[in-house]
């Protein structure tokens, strides 16, 4: 295998025509640009440089291989320079998945610290429903996934941290009053997919919520219970970014869900990615 520095020494006598000059511009001495000279013809097998009165000269063989070095040499030290741009946050790329009330209070915020901070560092942002986004992260599609869950039944395979619990509101016409007070209300949920935890919560009430209307989206279900057709749950995150004036939000004990910050792979994180988790996690603990 070629030996980069040997490579190096190769071109700076190709470049400056002789061993004192090319010792001068790599700060050696003399007899150790000899020596790398000698090393790289045993290593390659190729006579490389020739004598010539009293100076030396490259071989044809040489000369081809100066011309590699210059492109190995370039690549290397682009490589070296971009390297050392990301791990000093100068570049680099993250890509983030979440669900659509993360995206909306608490990944701007971190987004617009890691821009001010970190401006070389490109942004990818997407929205995923949780169980996508663990799949997106598994597959390498993403580098970071906010989920949420409403239980500690996270994956094994995939590393969390647990940023704060986001608690569940009742939504109605009036305010207080339990899950177990609406028992025979009609009730708005999302779909299939999403309505599972409260369906769930509602047997632990000891009743099955009858769902007259499906919608995911938190502006329709409100805008059906301020008409009177029914009551829902919203989480908090999401009440922070829609909440109508005509209708009424009562905090539900026992009922919340679990934010977190998820990553894959062993540690440590790339440079990029680790101060992002760094910027959610300081946005968090405004939430907490």
């Amino acid at each position: 295998m070629l030996d980069i520095q040997r490579l190096r020494v190769l071109a700076a006598v190709a470049a400056h025509g002789s061993v004192t000059k090319a010792a001068k511009h790599l700060h050696y001495a003399q007899p150790s640009v000899s020596h790398h000279l000698a090393r790289l013809e045993s290593e390659t097998g190729a006579r490389l440089v020739q004598r010539a009165g009293r100076g030396i000269r490259l071989t044809p063989e040489g000369e081809m291989l100066a011309r590699r070095a210059v492109e190995i040499l370039g690549r290397v030290d682009a490589a070296e320079a971009e390297l050392e741009a990301m791990v000093g946050l100068k570049a680099g790329r993250v890509r983030l998945a979440g669900f659509e009330s993360a995206l909306s209070t608490l990944v701007p915020e971190a987004a617009a610290a890691m821009r001010r901070d970190h401006p070389g560092i490109r942004l990818e942002l997407a929205e995923a429903h949780p169980l996508v986004a663990l799949t997106m992260l598994r597959e390498g599609e993403i580098d970071l996934a906010v989920v949420f869950r409403y239980a500690d039944d996270l994956p094994e395979d995939v590393r969390a941290v647990h940023l704060f619990d986001d608690p569940m509101y009742l939504v109605g016409r009036e305010s207080g009053g339990t899950l177990l007070d609406h028992r025979d209300s009609a009730w708005i949920a999302g779909c299939h997919r999403c309505r599972q935890d409260l369906l769930d919560a509602c047997r632990n009430e000891g009743f099955t919520p009858g769902i007259a209307f499906t919608s995911d989206e938190i502006i329709v279900q409100q805008a059906l219970v301020a008409a009177g057709l029914g009551v829902t749950v919203n989480p908090g995150l999401a009440l922070r970014t829609h909440r109508r004036d005509d209708v009424a939000v009562t905090e539900l004990e026992r009922f919340r869900r679990r934010i977190h910050l998820v990553t894959y792979g062993e540690p440590p994180d790339p440079p990029a990615t680790a101060a992002f988790v760094d910027a959610i996690r300081a946005a968090a603990r405004r939430y907490a």
